[in-house]
């Protein structure tokens, strides 16, 4: 099983090693004793889709080395090339993100002529039922779906047409997984979404929204750290901040798109906000919460993005001072409003230009950040071995930071409080705190 792109394919990918296990089959770390081959996959950039067809290529080898063998192609990726997946004669079978409950079934189902394909779109499935078997390595942090599709119809966005309309889970059966981590010892849970702040849930008891779906998760366990993942410019409340602010163990941290801070482009992402709206959203959460943590998404060149735009967007991250945010250019996805309405008319060269001035900026305002916090303490929730030294721990803090420091005798999964003592733009250089 392999997996490609956001934490939602990994999300997914836990939901399909369920069934999978559940049908009688065992994951295994080698390639070469599979003998099914999935593929996780992710349509929103370009990149991602071609980093597939490369692994088809690699997948052909094993068809020939290994007879039976059967190669699959899930998730987005699966839903938006349809047939040209089967026409590569490597791929048997093509699930998109609906129909993973099919899975056992259509592998029974193939044959050398007749492979299988289920694309088919739901307004109801959310495998609420299914508990996931997480896949990560660590056993301190988790996701768990609240929701699928997305009903915003974001210009340039393929997931519309690849995840279908949105759909809100039982929040009972979001609760019951929640307790089955804390009760495994996990210490963090994110909620995820398309966009987790048009969550909402109505049955004969009432409603629930966001807001008193976050009041119920930070209920778990107050030792369990409670994330989301994402929240949308035009959605996100005074009721979901509040909510925040109020319990201590719902992480300061909100990753808060904000693509362009030019209200021209804004108006054809079909974004719904101004850049004055998002910058009053940004002041509400630092006024209810100061130090909580906002980072971002942005594109560079998307169409008709002039010099102005551009200078507009540079503007916006300087009186927002992300801590942190993903930079991409923009790539044209097939189907979408975009492809059809907009020419992709910005030349590569100014894109490229402009995406290094964004990423530039950005490092030094993920710097100033970072220096703000020397001298600070932070309880850090230790989740993994520092890379560079395999001595110390990496962890972090409830605003996102990553803090790399010694800490004799604790453990993955204990928290530390800590005292940070120098940064760099990407991390938060810290020692024990001394009482």
């Amino acid at each position: 099983m392999e997996t490609y792109g956001c934490q939602m394919n990994v999300n997914d990918s836990e939901v399909i090693l369920r069934i999978m296990q559940d049908a009688g089959y065992a994951l295994t770390d080698d390639i070469g004793q599979a003998s099914v081959i999935l593929a996780n996959t992710c349509s929103i950039r370009d990149n991602a889709e071609q980093r597939i067809w490369g692994r088809i290529e690699q997948f052909r080898l094993h068809k020939r080395r290994r007879q039976g063998i059967v190669i699959g192609i899930v998730g987005c990726m699966a839903e938006r090339l349809k047939d040209r997946l089967l026409e590569s004669h490597t791929v048997d079978l093509v699930a998109g993100p609906d129909t993973y409950r099919r899975l056992p079934e259509m592998i029974r189902a193939i044959t050398p002529d007749h492979p299988q394909i289920d694309v088919l779109l739901s307004r109801d499935e959310t495998y609420a039922d299914i508990s996931p078997v997480r896949m990560d390595r660590n056993g301190v942090s988790a996701f768990i779906s609240i929701m699928r599709g997305c009903n915003n119809a974001c210009s340039y966005c393929v997931v519309p047409y690849t995840r279908g309309a949105e759909r809100s889970r039982d929040p009972q059966s979001i609760l019951r997984e929640a307790h089955e981590l804390a009760d495994n010892g996990y210490r963090e849970i994110t909620l995820l979404g398309q966009n987790v702040d048009s969550y909402l849930w109505r049955d004969a008891d009432g409603e629930v929204d966001f807001a008193g779906l976050l009041e119920m998760a930070a209920g778990v366990s107050p030792d369990v750290r409670i994330r989301f993942s994402t929240s949308h410019p035009k959605d996100i409340s005074d009721a979901v901040i509040g909510t925040m602010a109020a319990h201590d163990n719902i992480c300061r941290h909100i990753h808060l798109p904000v693509q362009s801070g030019s209200n021209a482009m804004l108006e054809k992402m079909r974004r719904k906000y101004t850049r004055e709206w998002y910058l009053e959203r940004v002041e509400k959460i630092r006024s209810v919460m100061p130090g909580c943590g906002i980072s971002t998404d942005i594109i560079a060149g998307f169409c008709g993005e002039t010099e102005q735009d551009h200078r507009d967007t540079l503007d916006l991250m300087e009186k927002v001072g992300f801590d942190s945010a993903f930079m991409f250019q923009y790539s044209e996805r097939p189907g979408t409003l975009a492809a059809r309405n907009y020419p992709d008319d910005v030349p590569p060269d100014v894109k490229t230009a402009r995406l290094n001035e964004i990423i530039a900026l950005q490092n030094r305002l993920s710097l100033e950040s970072n220096r703000k916090d020397v001298g600070k303490r932070f309880r850090v929730l230790i989740d993994g071995i520092s890379k560079r030294n395999g001595d110390e721990f990496c962890g972090r803090t409830s605003s996102n930071k990553v803090c790399v420091f010694s800490a004799p005798g604790y453990g993955i999964g204990d928290y530390a409080e800590v005292e940070v003592v120098s940064c760099t733009s990407a991390t938060l250089l810290s020692e024990l705190a001394r009482d």
